[in-house]
């Protein structure tokens, strides 16, 4: 059973600050860093490095091959990923000294497909395999069609969101997995036990899971819900942590273990992507999770 994911390649420019900047603020960097980054490039990694075979399926601007070399060297099949001209996608990024991030992105390489492009990366997709998407890269509609067509079961995390995504088939997600200002914003609500319940009456055949940062995750299916809570850690950069969280729930299921288990797998790396700075570079490997699991 593959994986493949329809994701953002980012180029990430990460920032390291005293506080967010705020409007009308010139506030000076302690640091700089770039490094590979998008939603996609991240949760594709964390799925390979939590055990899984994936193949990203994305677009990436010919100046930045080091960002594709990076995550074939974390075991990403990059076979699908197309090299066009222009911008890459990007993205600039303040953390403060809190570990909190403020992020804005620019789409670049990673608005570029259509309906032939993404035929042909998922040529290679069969039955049963899984089709991973987030909502940084245009035609996701076309890719739930493919999907459907194709046979494949969808996980979708709608980040960011975006008035399109109500639009979305939703239903036909095998997994969906938001934060809580997705899951508010998807049900029309403002409070997260009722978002909950409002988007499991909706998809009552999707395995639901609702993010909540420090304080866990919530996992709702077939009438049965799960929390776990997360890790205490001392925080460096949230950066990546719910991208940590996608690839590693994903993983869990695709490898076998039961709900509980993979929630509680997926908690604990990403408490543990925090305690590291930058995105990619902090998403732990299997070993390093079920390492903190026996010393707990």
């Amino acid at each position: 059973m593959k994986v493949f994911n329809f994701g953002s390649i980012n180029v990430d420019m990460v920032y390291r600050v005293p506080h967010l900047v705020q409007p009308g603020e010139t506030l000076a960097s302690r640091t700089l860093e770039t490094v590979l980054g998008g939603k996609g490039a991240n949760q594709s990694v964390a799925l390979a490095r939590a055990g899984v075979e994936v193949h990203h399926i994305g677009r990436i601007g010919v100046s930045d091959q080091w960002a594709t070399e990076q995550m074939a060297a974390a075991g990403v099949g990059m076979e699908a990923v197309e090299q066009i001209e222009g911008p890459s996608g990007h993205a600039i990024i303040q953390v403060d000294d809190h570990g909190e991030n403020s992020i804005i992105l620019h789409g670049g390489a990673n608005q570029s497909f259509n309906r032939e492009v993404l035929e042909k990366q998922l040529a290679g997709a069969e039955r049963g395999d899984w089709l991973l998407m987030q909502n940084e890269c245009n035609d996701i509609e076309v890719a739930f069609d493919i999907a459907q067509k194709r046979g494949l079961a969808i996980a979708f995390n709608p980040a960011p969101m975006s008035d399109n995504v109500r639009q979305l088939p939703l239903e036909r997600c095998s997994v969906l997995i938001v934060n809580e200002t997705e899951a508010l914003d998807l049900a029309e609500t403002q409070d997260a036990d009722e978002a909950l319940a409002v988007l499991a009456e909706r998809y009552p055949e999707t395995r639901l899971v609702l993010t909540l940062g420090s304080k866990g995750a919530l996992l709702q299916h077939a009438g049965n819900q799960v929390r776990e809570a997360a890790l205490p850690v001392k925080v460096v950069d949230t950066t990546g942590a719910g991208d940590t969280f996608v690839g590693y729930f994903l993983a869990g299921l695709i490898q076998g273990l039961d709900e509980p288990s993979a929630l509680q797998r997926a908690c604990r790396a990403a408490a543990l992507s925090v305690t590291v700075a930058g995105a990619t570079p902090s998403i732990p490997t299997i070993s390093v999770v079920d390492r903190s699991q026996d010393n707990s």
